[in-house]
């Protein structure tokens, strides 16, 4: 068997091929689109071994993946932190990182990530770019909120974009540069309430065949639209073997820094999709209202003080949700069922 390594870059993708002894075979490079992955593979079909191929994981990379598959390639994509941490290099070129990745596949050490299947990346498109809307539509509010307040105009309702809210903001008086802003933004708002509207009624129905979703609807804090982002985000829950493994990948842990008798907590790690974190963060926001988890907020929030208490046991409180979630969808039983022997959470 040969061992390839791919070094892609936006024009170039590098490629180091080493044998099963770890010997250089060739050296070459081809565009990252169909037509160069096509000659590439043509190129090395010559040597008539399979082949083991090793990508980083960035931008691009699933795509080279899945085309070099299709033509009968092994490709495997490498978590590029891992990669660092076990090859860090003084000099740091294309072609030496392709060799590094031919290496990694020759010595069978390569930190491969886990690639969802096609369902559940189309999940995950879906349930990301409504997020990618409503940032949009949020900036945009934000903005005519800022425009108020710099010609000292009151908001005195409660919703600025509701029936008395639009009212308010025909009648007033600011200078007309700022009027075609705010006319333009209200214009472009209205449209992505549309969208979103569509994209709502598409993760209704697609999140109705979704096993995890009616379990994760049953979580404090958790509705229908979170429930669809974490089942997606998450995937197959069999692939984490404990609560920790997925409270882990949300990379909402402190990173650990130990060396003899030093033992420091850094920040949070934040590995992993950060949708599901934002996710989990804000399941957590609305599971505060519930007094069990209402009152270890409090405990804790008081116990590390005003500055950064807050954080931290918002923090505390979604690494207790995503356990609880864990449980759930391993044992496939909705949250603290009734005449349960086990307690899912606090």
């Amino acid at each position: 068997m040969l061992h390839a390594g791919l070094d892609l870059s936006r024009r170039r993708l590098d490629v180091c091929i080493l044998s099963d002894d770890g010997e250089l075979v060739a050296r070459t490079a081809a565009p990252p689109d169909a037509d160069g992955l096509a000659h590439l593979v043509a190129k090395v079909a010559v040597r008539e071994q399979p082949i083991a191929a090793v990508i980083e994981s960035m931008t691009g990379a699933r795509f080279v993946r899945d085309v070099l598959a299709d033509h009968g390639w092994q490709v495997q994509i490498a978590d590029a932190h891992k990669v660092k941490g076990l090859a860090p290099l003084a000099c740091k070129t294309d072609k030496i990182d392709a060799q590094v990745l031919a290496r990694l596949s020759q010595l069978d050490l390569v930190p491969a990530i886990w690639l969802p299947d096609p369902e559940t990346r189309s999940a995950r498109e879906l349930a990301r770019f409504r997020l990618h809307l409503i940032k949009h539509r949020s900036s945009l509010k934000n903005r005519i909120h800022a425009s108020l307040i710099n010609f000292g105009k009151p908001c005195p309702v409660s919703d600025l974009f509701g029936v008395r809210g639009r009212q308010l903001l025909a009648e007033l008086d600011v200078p007309e540069r700022w009027r075609q802003t705010i006319e333009a933004s209200l214009r472009v708002i209205d449209h992505l309430d549309a969208e979103v509207a569509d994209l709502d009624k598409q993760l209704r129905s697609s999140g109705a065949d979704h096993r995890y979703v009616p379990l994760l609807q049953t979580v404090p804090g958790i509705g229908w639209v979170l429930s669809y982002t974490i089942a997606a985000e998450i995937g197959d829950i069999a692939r984490f073997a404990t609560p920790a493994k997925l409270c882990g990948y949300t990379g909402l842990c402190p990173r650990v820094i130990q060396s003899g008798n030093s033992d420091r907590r850094g920040p949070l790690s934040k590995h992993g999709p950060p949708y599901l974190r934002w996710a989990l963060l804000e399941a957590t926001l609305n599971a505060l209202r519930y007094p069990p988890y209402r009152e270890r907020y409090e405990r804790k929030k008081k116990q590390l003080g005003r500055q950064r208490g807050a954080k931290v046991a918002q923090v505390d409180l979604a690494r207790r949700l995503t356990t609880a979630v864990w449980h759930m969808l391993t044992r496939n039983q909705p949250f603290a069922p009734a005449g349960a022997g086990f307690r899912l959470a606090a």
